[in-house]
This record gives C-alpha cells, sequence and structure tokens, in this order.
C-alpha cells in the first residue's frame, strides 16, 4: 500500500518533466497537502524524509534553468542587486555556518535538536540534519530563480493563480479526509500517505475535538497551509473570482479554507485569522479611497460593504437572541489563544527559542547552521542559524521584494503586488509564533519568485519604454496554451 503513493507521484512527476503543458505549476500547489508523505523510501535515504512539494520544485527549476538561457539568468539574478543578490549572499552565508558551526563548536553550545527529545537542550553537533535542512533551503533559493524566469509569462503567471485554488482545493479535500476519519474507517486509506520519519501527531484532541491535520505533520502545519492559501486567494479575489474561476465556487473554497484553519485549532492560526479580517477592513477602505486614481480598484466595494454589514448583525443578532451558540467558539478561541501562556507547549516553545537565541550569542552572532537548533520563532530560526549577518542579508531581501512595483501597464501584475502585500503580515505572524527553520520553504519561494518576476518585467516594459495594457483573462474559465507556446516558455 505504501508504495502506491510513492509511484502515482513518480508518475505524474515524470509525465511533467516532460508534458509540454504546465502539469509541474499544478502538481506543485496540489502537493504542498502532503507534508507527512517520503516520495523517496527513508531506507534509501539515512532515514531522511523528502516531502513531494521539493522534488517538484527542483524538476520545474531543471526544466527552466536547466539550459544555457537559464543559467545565464541564474547568474545574472545572483549577481545583480535589483534581483537576487541578496538572497545568493545569504545562501552562501547559510552554507559556510552550516558546513563549519557545528564542527568548530562542537560540544560547546547548547542547542534544542531538530529531531529527537526537544524539552532539553543538548550540546551541539554535527547531525544529518544538518545537510538535508540545507539541502531544502538550496531547493528553496533555486525555487526562487525558477519562478522569477519562468512567471515573467503572462499565461503561466495565470497558471500559477489557477495553481494556488487547485491547491487550496487540495488542503480542504484532505483536512475533509481527516476530520472525516472520527466516523468513517478511512484511517488505513491515509496511512499510506504517512511515511515520513518524523513524528506525526494525529490524533490530539482539544476540549473533545479532534485537531484535523490533513495529510499533514501536525496541527499547527496544517492550518498554516490552509492560512497561506487562504490568504494569497482572498487578497486576489477580483482577478481570480468570475475571470479565472466561477464566483460560486471560489468563495466556496474560501469558506473552506476558513473552517479548515478553524478546525485545525492552531493557536498561531487563529491570531492570524484575526489579523487577517483586519486586514481585509484596512484593504476595502485603502480601495475605497484610492478608487478615484484607478477606477478598477473600486470593483465590488458596494457588495463586500453589505456583505460585511449582513455579517455583523448575523453575530449581534445571535449574541443578543441565542449567546449559548457561540460558546463552544468563545470556548476554543480561549483556550487556543487567550490561556495559551499558561500551557506547557507555550512553556516549550519559548524554551527551544531562548535556548536558539543564546546558541547564536555564544558563537557571537556567526550562528550554529541550518538544522543545527530548532526555535519557535522565523526570525530566532535565521539569526541562530546564519547568525546576524545572514538574518539582515535575508530579511534585506525581503524588504527589496516587499517594495518592488509593477509597470504600470501591467494590471495583472500590480494586483498581484498588491496581494502579496496584504497577505505578508499575517503570514509573517504565524512564521513568527511557530517558525522553526532557516528554510523559507516552497510557498514564500513561489511568492518570492512571482514578486522578483513582476519586477523584472517591469524593468524590461521600463527600459522599451512601455507596452499595451495586458488582456484580461477569459470569463470563468483558466487561459489555454498552445503546445508551441508552453513549451518555448518552459523547455527553451
Amino acid at each position: 500500500m505504501f508504495v502506491i503513493p510513492i509511484a502515482i507521484f513518480w508518475i505524474l512527476a515524470i509525465w511533467g518533466l516532460f508534458s509540454p503543458r504546465p502539469v509541474l505549476i499544478y502538481l506543485f500547489f496540489g502537493t504542498m497537502s502532503f507534508g507527512s508523505m517520503a516520495v523517496l523510501p527513508p531506507a534509501m535515504t539515512a532515514g531522511l524524509t523528502f516531502t513531494p512539494t521539493p522534488i517538484v520544485a527542483l524538476l520545474i527549476a531543471l526544466r527552466t534553468l536547466a539550459h544555457l538561457k537559464g543559467l545565464n539568468f541564474t547568474i545574472a539574478s545572483a549577481l545583480m542587486p535589483k534581483r537576487g543578490l541578496l538572497l545568493f549572499l545569504f545562501w552562501v552565508v547559510a552554507t559556510l555556518t552550516t558546513i563549519f558551526m557545528p564542527r568548530i563548536f562542537i560540544g560547546q553550545i547548547e542547542i534544542i535538536p531538530v529531531r529527537g527529545t526537544l524539552n532539553a537542550s543538548y550540546p551541539l553537533y554535527p547531525t544529518p540534519q544538518n545537510i538535508s535542512q540545507l539541502a531544502y533551503l538550496t531547493i528553496s533559493v533555486i525555487t526562487v530563480v525558477a519562478f522569477a524566469r519562468l512567471l515573467q509569462n503572462e499565461s503561466l503567471r495565470r497558471h500559477a493563480l489557477m495553481g494556488l485554488f487547485v491547491g487550496g482545493c487540495v488542503a480542504v479535500g484532505t483536512g475533509f479526509l481527516d476530520f472525516a476519519s472520527q466516523y468513517a474507517p478511512i484511517t488505513p486509506l491515509l496511512e499510506p500517505f504517512r511515511t515520513a520519519t518524523y513524528a506525526l501527531l494525529t490524533d490530539v484532541e482539544v476540549l473533545g475535538a479532534k485537531r484535523v491535520i490533513g495529510l499533514m505533520p501536525e496541527a499547527s502545519t496544517y492550518g498554516n497551509l490552509c492560512l497561506n492559501f487562504l490568504c494569497m486567494l482572498v487578497f486576489l479575489r477580483h482577478w481570480v473570482s468570475g475571470r479565472l474561476v466561477p464566483s460560486h465556487i471560489f468563495f466556496a473554497l474560501i469558506g473552506g479554507l476558513t473552517l479548515f484553519c478553524w478546525l485545525s485549532t492552531s493557536s498561531s492560526t487563529y491570531v492570524a485569522l484575526v489579523m487577517l479580517l483586519g486586514l481585509l477592513g484596512g484593504e476595502w477602505f485603502w480601495r475605497a479611497y484610492s478608487s478615484g486614481r484607478d477606477p478598477r480598484r473600486g470593483r465590488g466595494l458596494v457588495p463586500e460593504f453589505w456583505l460585511a454589514f449582513g455579517g455583523v448583525f448575523a453575530l449581534l443578532a445571535v449574541i443578543f437572541v441565542a449567546p449559548s451558540l457561540l460558546d463552544p467558539i468563545t470556548a476554543m478561541f480561549d483556550r487556543m489563544v487567550l490561556q495559551k501562556t499558561t500551557s506547557h507547549s507555550f512553556e516549550e516553545r519559548n524554551m527551544w527559542t531562548a535556548v536558539s537565541l543564546q546558541a547564536m550569542i555564544d558563537t557571537y552572532g556567526i550562528g550554529v547552521g541550518v538544522g543545527s537548533t530548532r526555535p519557535s520563532n522565523a526570525l530566532v530560526a535565521v539569526l541562530s542559524s546564519t547568525g546576524v549577518v545572514g538574518a539582515l542579508l535575508f530579511y534585506g531581501f525581503l524588504l527589496q521584494l516587499l517594495a518592488r512595483r509593477a509597470h504600470p501597464s501591467d494590471s495583472e501584475g500590480t494586483a498581484i503586488v498588491s496581494a502579496v502585500r496584504w497577505a505578508f503580515l499575517p503570514l509573517f505572524t504565524v512564521n513568527l509564533l511557530v517558525g522553526t527553520s532557516a528554510d523559507f520553504g516552497a510557498f514564500w519561494a513561489f511568492q518570492f519568485g512571482l514578486l522578483m518576476a513582476i519586477g523584472i518585467r517591469g524593468d524590461t516594459l521600463r527600459q522599451r519604454g512601455g507596452a499595451p495594457a495586458l488582456s484580461p483573462p477569459p470569463q470563468s474559465t483558466a487561459p489555454a496554451l498552445s503546445r508551441r507556446h508552453v513549451s518555448g516558455t518552459m523547455l527553451r
């Protein structure tokens, strides 16, 4: 049984590698929900787990960069300050610290191991996790460059937006199966997709409710996955809904992602949902204010206002008429957010972060290498792994990307840049609360590559003196690409 999912994955991956269609783009997003599945038998990899999405990302990079033009693009991206120089330098720093620091400070620094017992600190030693985490980080960096080249193409960019929708559907589907496993004997059908060698928390309950994890290792990673898709799709709703996807299907997915964010019972996801709600209000006022300069931003303002008004009115009606209906919701929020600081999990995660931060200080700000220690904060993860220099390079690159702007004629690019900026705060907050690795991961690699691609396209159009505005995609369907067009873009 365990062989079947692996075989299916590799059949799809090989098909995507040689197909002239953008199969790999859809496979990239669709496999994000299978974070507990090893696509290479752990016995072949010395116990290391390689999940589907990084493998697909490597195949995308192979098709996009493994030729002369792709190599030239990679070198240019690594050396040009306006592109990926800071990211490339961050990777160099991460590589050097990972190779040398666990050996220079062997046995002298206290760390929290990435694998094994997490309730106590241990002396620093080189481990296989140094290699695996550096490999994952390297794949993420290569993925940024691959998407930066690939998504300059207008049609492939729209396939990527459709891929976000497909990935969200898969996340909801796997969450539904995990939730239904409480009531139907389908757990044996899910087990072949749970072959990772790290701990899988599949049967945890909070206040009598099962924590839904889908096919991810634990509830927080599944909640984070649903939140990633939710934030991006919510802020891209005016470009995707009704254009690439029928509106009723799109908003059904938004509802499903919100529901499974809640059912994950992840504290960090709950906090991010509250932030997302506030940001949606802020985005509405920003669009209302700027609609005079750009009428496109005024689309949907009135129905969104009445939808929000109706939601608030319904909530107030429930509070006044039958407040007990909200008791399960308020009890869960109180338990997972308001009382979080009194939990053993909160204390343990704070201990991880404190020990990891002290490890960075004990190495004089150089860091202990990627995969050496396990904090519970993305900022501390980068600091403790790559030191002060690595953190400055990485977050400098992040700020540089967020400051990039699309060309005025690229209406789709402008909408995407705006969506990524609005979605950034809740997603970054989750990483600050539960981030455990300096590897920023596949989803952020896609976002980084997307912003870089839009910035490069904008620079090219400015050098050429502008270009006609991009035509909108067909109503309610995904645009079809010809065999010759896709092949020229992805393989050449």
